[in-house]
């Protein structure tokens, strides 16, 4: 992601959360060198959805992912995952966490698929309307390279 990116991303933002991220929200992630923000374009180069990945020493956050409402269900939010979690991977990072809207049934589906599992809940996590976060973990998969250094 660009600064050029960030009025797209805002209006993907605020088209899709009730209570969505303010514009300089990104902004300021782009300049801090624990944030990665990757952007998803389509066949035109339009973006159509972004993803916000937090370094906390060893592991990971997923601190937002959206897709925009027009291209939902096409596989766009689950190639950013895919990103994210190959990021991760490759820098070794132990765990990969994240919040859902408990009734974000979608997005709960996704991370199912990826390996995610229900770690916690934060009650009245979100605004507009009031609802619990479900906090989810995705530890990083075994290689052959970690079993070879448990038998060593």
């Amino acid at each position: 992601m660009s600064p050029d990116d960030v009025d797209v991303v805002s209006g993907i933002e605020a088209r899709s959360f009730s209570d969505p991220w303010p514009p300089n929200a990104f902004t300021v992630l782009l300049r801090r060198a624990h944030a990665r923000l990757r952007v998803a374009v389509d066949a035109q180069g339009s973006v159509v959805g972004y993803c916000a990945l937090l370094i906390a020493l060893d592991e990971r956050e997923v601190a937002n992912i959206c897709v925009d409402p027009s291209v939902r269900g096409k596989g766009v939010a689950g190639v950013l995952l895919d990103e994210a979690l190959a990021s991760a991977d490759e820098t070794l990072a132990s765990a990969v966490f994240l919040e859902v809207r408990e009734s974000n049934t979608p997005a709960r589906r996704l991370y199912a698929a990826r390996g995610f599992r229900m770690v916690g809940r934060r009650r009245g996590y979100y605004q507009h309307p009031d609802e619990d976060a479900l906090v989810l973990r995705r530890d990083r998969p075994r290689t052959s390279l970690d079993t070879e250094s448990l038998m060593g």
